[in-house]
């Protein structure tokens, strides 16, 4: 009975798909998206992930273009890269490259967000300046006819100085919990965070402080039951100053507490000096910086460490080198750190993490994303043995040599290249 229910769905599922495949979606003849209009107005391929953009609405506010899949198919390659601003809103910079017909047809703009934007307000901005960047890629074609200009200002007035009676100070506050009850277990957590940052082009303060607190419990049976608890506590500082277009330093403070890592109290404090090879703004677009810092770190531990230290004054360095770059066929990524404490150098630390998205070709895209440590500080593991409940629950750091982790992962898509049509029946997942 169960199969044939399931093939009486499935053969009435594709008679209904069959009897409306014929029908077409009517566009009114003074749409610029009609059949003879189509043929003549540009191809865009926009690179921009959907948390940052909303595409359906795109697509249904801007109807003078068509969409297409895949950047080899466009005249206009429109390269959205994303920064969060001081005051907690975002900088989007819109990359309009030409191509084919367009090509050298280059520019450049920018939408600044609030932070007290709601999402219909942000989207609104972003496709107010996205038509602005597509109007030279109109104005030589019939498409301009359909093109007016309005201006909103109604008298001319001199715009006066900003008055910020925050002085770009931003704060923020949030608590957040978790419940989950099951008859044989329960877990909840909770995290509390705060944070004031002030940015301006010549000094950036953050400061933030955030605590995430576990509680699981687990009846094995009607005698015995495991229960687990887990605090996490982090105070962090930063002053940060510019000096020039590729040069910055600053200094940082901050206090962290964690069972997971026998860390009844670390207090560390430290200055730090950058470089960065390319011009700062130009950071949404590709970025070498490298980095150097010194810190002098208090540890008061939970537990006997392995060296048999429950408390020990540190001093350790590490340099950083961070290269990423965003482009047309694609974005790239690589970060190398390696740290020392200095009272012994072969207690260290190296890490590098490595990501590229890339469009291979035509349909097909490739992403690998990896990260390696070679560890050797681990100076504040416990002396005694870790429980079998300590390492099922994951309540303590355990000894390594190493960390890896890979992900990759690949995508063809074939078939119609145009993406114009917006259907949000039925949900868009």
């Amino acid at each position: 009975m169960a199969k044939k229910t399931i093939w009486f769905l499935f053969l009435f599922t594709g008679a209904l798909s069959f009897a409306y495949s014929g029908l077409s979606p009517i566009v009114p003849d003074d749409d610029p998206q009609n059949d003879e209009l189509r043929s003549i107005a540009p191809n865009i391929f926009l690179d921009c992930s959907r948390r940052d953009c909303d595409m359906d609405y795109i697509r249904t506010e801007i109807t003078f273009v068509n969409y297409v899949r895949d950047p080899q198919s466009s005249d206009v390659h429109i390269l959205v890269t994303r920064q969060t601003t001081g005051s907690g809103g975002r900088e989007y910079t819109l990359s309009f490259i030409g191509r084919g017909r367009y090509e050298g047809r280059d520019s450049s703009l920018k939408y600044y967000s609030k932070s007290m934007d709601t999402q219909d307000q942000m989207r609104k901005g972003f496709v107010n300046v996205m038509k602005q960047g597509l109007v030279p890629y109109l104005y030589d074609t019939p498409l301009s006819e359909f093109i007016t200009v309005s201006y909103t200002q109604k008298t001319k007035r001199q715009l006066a100085p900003v008055q910020d009676k925050w002085n770009y100070w931003v704060f923020y506050t949030s608590f957040r919990g978790n419940l989950n009850f099951e008859e044989q277990s329960k877990r909840y957590s909770y995290s509390v965070s705060l944070s004031a940052n002030r940015t301006t082009e010549a000094t950036k303060f953050r400061f933030w402080a955030n605590g995430n607190f576990n509680e699981r419990l687990y009846k094995i049976s009607e005698e015995e039951e495991v229960q687990s608890r887990t605090a996490r506590k982090t105070v962090f500082t930063q002053l940060v100053k510019s000096i020039n277009d590729h040069w910055s330093y600053g200094a940082s403070v901050s206090l962290y507490s964690s069972t997971y890592d026998n860390a009844d109290l670390f207090t560390t404090i430290g200055p730090a000096i950058e470089y960065n090879l390319f011009p700062y703004d130009q950071a949404t677009r590709r970025e070498l910086r490298i980095q150097y810092r010194l810190d002098f770190s208090i540890r008061n531990y939970d537990e006997m460490t392995i060296f048999d230290k429950i408390r020990e004054n540190l001093f350790s360095q590490q340099l950083q080198v961070v290269w990423e770059m965003k482009e047309p066929w694609g974005s790239l990524g690589v970060q190398l750190r390696g740290s020392t404490f200095l009272h012994d150098w072969s207690k260290n630390n190296f890490q590098v993490e490595a990501g590229i998205s890339m469009k291979v070709f035509k349909g097909l895209s490739f992403n690998i994303d990896g990260e390696y440590s070679r560890v050797r500080d681990q100076l504040a593991l416990p002396k005694r043995d870790a429980s079998t409940e300590e390492i099922l629950l994951e309540l303590r750091r355990l000894a390594t040599s190493y960390d890896l982790q890979l992900q990759m992962g690949f995508s063809f898509r074939f078939g119609s290249i145009y993406s114009n049509v917006v259907n949000p029946r039925f949900g868009n997942r």
